[in-house]
């Protein structure tokens, strides 16, 4: 999952940083409202951090301007101001919840995993797709019985997949989530990993594969028959 924290203390922006990559996050700083604008606008994010007091533009400019833009990525208002009146302005303004400083990492956490489950109408800290189940809490997989483990980067790029099973992703849409840089078409990180990842989740008696290659397209995680997924090649 790819996190946008728009945060002026860099100390703080840091420590939620740091706390939010050992979660498995993909995690980018913006240390003003101008650009935490500029950056919000230009790139997409599963999740945004958002303080309400930033030099430029303050939070609820920037909460406001994002919603007008027509921009519905879940945000969370951090802040030092936690009147009524504040915590109310916010989620008029569309902010889809509230944390007041100063707060633990693990409600941080916590309410970041809230309302991204808002976009799983299953509304479950566990993903599934097929008979392989993710736990967005304990980041271990499970198939066949078993518990698997994955690294950090394997667990972020099967998230991805996962929460966005059926729906074939360029190989640029996947580095952009979970490498948080532009794609290389010269690269094959992510045929690398993707690789792994199989070696990992699908058993070698033949059972049913989950992740589809798409020639010359990128990947597909499928929760459903192949007869019924139209093949994209080219």
């Amino acid at each position: 999952m790819k996190i946008l924290v728009i945060e002026d203390e860099r100390k703080v922006a840091n420590f939620i940083k740091s706390g939010l990559e050992e979660e498995r996050y993909s995690v980018e700083v913006a240390n003003d409202g101008i650009t935490g604008l500029e950056v919000a606008m230009n790139n997409q994010y599963d999740a945004i951090l958002l303080d309400v007091m930033l030099p430029g533009k303050d939070g609820f400019t920037v909460l406001s301007e994002l919603r007008a833009a027509g921009i519905s990525t879940p945000i969370l208002m951090l802040t030092a101001r936690g009147t009524t009146e504040d915590r109310v302005q916010g989620l008029d303004l569309g902010a889809d919840d509230y944390l007041p400083k100063p707060f633990s990492f693990q409600e941080l956490a916590a309410r970041l995993r809230s309302i991204l489950r808002r976009l799983s109408p299953e509304k479950t800290t566990k993903l599934q797709c097929d008979d392989l189940v993710l736990d967005t809490v304990s980041h271990f997989a499970f198939r066949f019985g078993k518990e698997i483990e994955l690294t950090t980067k394997e667990y972020a790029l099967l998230e991805y997949l996962m929460r966005n099973k059926n729906k074939i992703l360029s190989r640029s849409t996947i580095t952009q989530h979970v490498w948080k840089h532009n794609f290389d078409p010269e690269s094959n990180i992510i045929d690398v990993y993707i690789k792994r990842l199989r070696t990992k989740i699908e058993n070698e008696d033949g059972s049913k594969p989950l992740i589809q290659s798409i020639r010359g397209v990128g990947y597909r995680m499928r929760d459903m028959p192949a007869d019924d997924l139209i093949e994209v090649t080219g």
